[in-house]
């Protein structure tokens, strides 16, 4: 495997693989997105034109089969910045955890621990942020699209010093696979100091 990091700008060549790699994973549980190439595209325009925004991607043969992005908070789009903002942050002191991909065979390597390594050191050495944090969308237990087989992340996430924020959501649209529309959805943050 071969890892690659970018950031703003340098981004822009690598949109149309992180897109597709969006729309991948991100067809599953929990998200059961029914994404689309010309929406991310214009998704994942606020990394390219945020400077200090990062894109950390895995390869395999050449082909992306793993990436994580992150940017500082304020760079992002309102629907997560202002709730943050709302709850007394300081936005200029975020850094925000965009997603974090990966296909299915190349879960379960350590993969995820080297994502949060790779956005939390880029972070630190910005030298202005005093939190990091990332959103996760919520669903209920009995979701009738859930596998039997699904084990959510929450414990990985502790173990890495992240804490949810019951009273700290964002709200967010995008179509579910199977539906025929948009929906909202609600996501919690988590946060960390980053020390």
């Amino acid at each position: 495997m071969q890892f690659e990091r970018r950031h703003g700008a340098a981004i822009r060549p690598v949109v149309d693989a992180l897109a597709r790699l969006r729309i991948d994973v991100f067809q599953d549980f929990p998200y059961l997105y029914d994404g689309d190439l010309s929406y991310e595209r214009a998704y994942l325009q606020t990394y390219v034109e945020a400077p200090d925004s990062l894109a950390f991607m895995v390869r395999d043969a050449g082909e992306v089969v793993g990436a994580t992005t992150a940017l500082p908070l304020a760079d992002e789009e309102p629907a997560f910045r202002q709730p943050v903002a709302d709850a007394g942050f300081d936005v200029n002191r975020v850094f925000y955890f965009g997603e974090s991909l990966l296909l299915g065979d190349y879960r379960g390597g350590g993969l995820g621990h080297r994502f949060f390594d790779e956005r939390e050191a880029w972070a630190r050495s910005l030298g202005r942020f005093d939190y990091c944090l990332f959103c996760a969308v919520d669903r209920p237990p009995d979701h009738p699209l859930r596998p039997a087989d699904y084990r959510p992340l929450d414990s990985f996430w502790q173990g890495r010093g992240y804490r949810p924020q019951p009273a700290l959501r964002a709200r967010y649209r995008w179509q579910d696979i199977g539906q025929a529309q948009e929906t909202e959805k609600t996501l919690t943050f988590w946060v960390r100091p980053l020390a």
